[in-house]
């Protein structure tokens, strides 16, 4: 079990890396790159700190840590919107893990960040499709490993995620599904979370800097009260993505994405209003979490989906 200490320790060192290697002008060179992210940082990231073992047994190569390890990392990354395939390995470690008879080699190596991972909730856009050499299926609550996988890279509105359509030749169920969804949810709740936060930070400092009428534009109550709702927002959610982390269930689950995606959304759209028409310019960084907001609303279900899902577990 990790302790908070640690989990602080991982958090500092992988928001090290990204201060150092993913800085904005980076961000930029790893989602126009072949493979959509930056494979230097990654292999730091996975060679230093471990990020791809996190939540993979010790016996099997990996830390032996929990989900909330994973999630911390993810919130980091989100932060700096930086562009990796951890998300994607993350959850075909945890399927492969549920397997009955777990495959210890693809285990090892996606721990060890040789391999990509990905997991097909729907096949017509998956994380990590177009890069992933480890492929695993969620169907009918079941579990399938995919072979002679073909993907084809999809144009999407966020250019710092890459989704693929995929496509199998062959799959062979491998076990029960151990509610992958609900662990996707959560995680991809953290990331979000992490930009948020980031994204409010930024336009505050804007709003610090950006002068109006002899001063600045943050000085302006009307101004202050919105970015204190904003700030309650991301609060807010944080605490409720921080309840499905310590105790994952389809319900706590499907609230963390819904506080998770509500409150990035609002600050991304907040943020494009208060920075002005600068905001929508290709140079700027704003555009690019507006974009990583809505993009993410709609991954692994939109905001209509996981009503639905709440819906169906408490009524």
């Amino acid at each position: 079990m990790t302790s908070l200490d640690e989990r602080q320790m991982l958090r500092d060192t992988v928001a090290a890396l990204i201060d150092k290697h993913a800085s904005p002008a980076a961000v930029r060179e790893a989602m126009d790159s072949e493979r959509g992210y930056d494979e230097a940082l990654w292999a730091m990231l996975c060679e230093q700190v471990g990020v791809a073992a996190l939540v993979v047994p010790e016996e099997l190569g990996g830390a032996g840590g929990e989900l909330a390890d994973a999630a911390a990392v993810l919130e980091e990354l989100g932060r700096g919107l930086v562009p990796t395939p951890l998300l994607g390995t993350t959850l075909a470690e945890v399927a492969l893990l549920a397997a009955d008879d777990p495959d210890t080699d693809a285990l090892e190596q996606l721990a060890a960040g040789e391999s990509i991972g990905a997991v097909v909730f729907d096949p017509g856009y998956v994380v990590n499709g177009d890069v992933a050499d480890v492929v695993v299926g969620v169907e009918d609550g079941k579990l399938a490993r995919w072979s002679e996988v073909t993907a084809e890279a999809l144009q999407t509105m966020d250019p710092t995620r890459r989704l693929a359509r995929v496509s199998a030749g062959s799959t062979v169920v491998i076990g029960t599904d151990p509610g992958l969804a609900d662990t996707a949810a959560i995680l991809l709740a953290a990331e979000q979370i992490g930009a948020a936060a980031r994204c409010l930070e930024l336009t505050v400092e804007y709003t610090k800097e950006r002068v109006q009428f002899g001063r600045p534009i943050g000085s302006f109550q009307a101004l202050k009260h919105r970015m204190a709702d904003l700030y309650v927002a991301v609060q807010s959610a944080r605490a409720v993505v921080g309840d499905a982390i310590a105790a994952p269930t389809p319900v706590s689950a499907a609230l963390a994405r819904l506080a998770a995606t509500e409150a990035f959304t609002k600050v991304a759209g907040e943020a494009i209003q208060m920075h002005g028409g600068i905001a929508i310019t290709w140079e700027h960084d704003i555009q690019l979490y507006f974009k990583r907001a809505h993009g993410s609303a709609q991954l692994l279900g939109s905001v209509s989906d996981q009503l639905r899902r709440l819906e169906s577990q408490v009524l």
